[in-house]
């Protein structure tokens, strides 16, 4: 395991498009869900323990080598939100685009070839660390920050809200992030050993939500 390829692989300046994405913290500032480091915290834990939950277990499975088009229709079913699909496959293909150029891999050549309109993030991320020699442990981590971090990063942009105050967050999380990782690398062990039924179901009805009518504003900051 690279430790500098995990480095380039979480690093937000990776061309991989998170920094046109807020995770959903667009439409919860606009709904008044977020106003501040407090609220920002309570936001970036539900979606730790729901979305990245469910993130992390897709990219550990498929960092050990499960099925990616499996995958893919499992996290499809377990997105109900068509515009999240759709953001979530706009996500994979500009991290595909990154990866191939950064770590060439056939095994990435033929997830492109079979879903050329992109496949879900996570799943892709799970394919890249595999090329980047990296495990369904730094696959997971990768995942469960970008959860947190994207939502995070778009508040300071959103409410002018001290970056400080923001990275001060995130560490607070950071052993929660832990916590979820460890039960991300299980349940990818046993959807390789068992099946993507394995996969956690763990849902955020407010974020498929605030997806629905952040897609139809006709002025907004980020993409989703």
């Amino acid at each position: 395991m690279s430790r500098a390829a995990l480095l380039l692989l979480a690093d937000g300046r990776f061309p991989a498009g998170g920094h046109a994405h807020s995770g959903g913290a667009e439409a919860a500032v606009k709904a008044g869900r977020i106003t501040g480091a407090a609220s920002l915290e309570d936001f970036c834990r539900g979606r730790l323990h729901t979305a990245g939950l469910v993130a992390g277990s897709l990219a550990a499975a498929a960092a050990l080598g499960g099925d990616a088009v499996a995958l893919d229709a499992a996290a499809d079913a377990r997105t109900p939100s068509p515009a999240l699909r759709l953001a979530a496959r706009k996500l994979g293909r500009q991290l595909m685009r990154a990866a191939r150029a950064t770590w060439p891999s056939g095994e990435l050549d033929e997830l492109a070839r079979r879903f050329p309109k992109g496949a879900h993030q996570p799943v892709v991320l799970g394919v890249v660390a595999r090329a980047a020699g990296l495990g369904a442990v730094e696959a997971a981590y990768c995942a469960a920050y970008e959860c947190v971090s994207g939502p995070a990063s778009a508040t300071v942009r959103l409410l002018s809200l001290d970056p400080f105050d923001a990275t001060g967050v995130l560490a607070r999380l950071a052993p929660e992030v832990d916590r979820v990782v460890d039960r991300a690398v299980e349940a990818g062990r046993c959807v390789v050993e068992g099946g993507v039924d394995a996969l956690p179901a763990a849902s955020a009805p407010l974020l498929e939500i605030g997806a629905e009518v952040h897609a139809g504003w006709g002025v907004r900051l980020f993409a989703s």
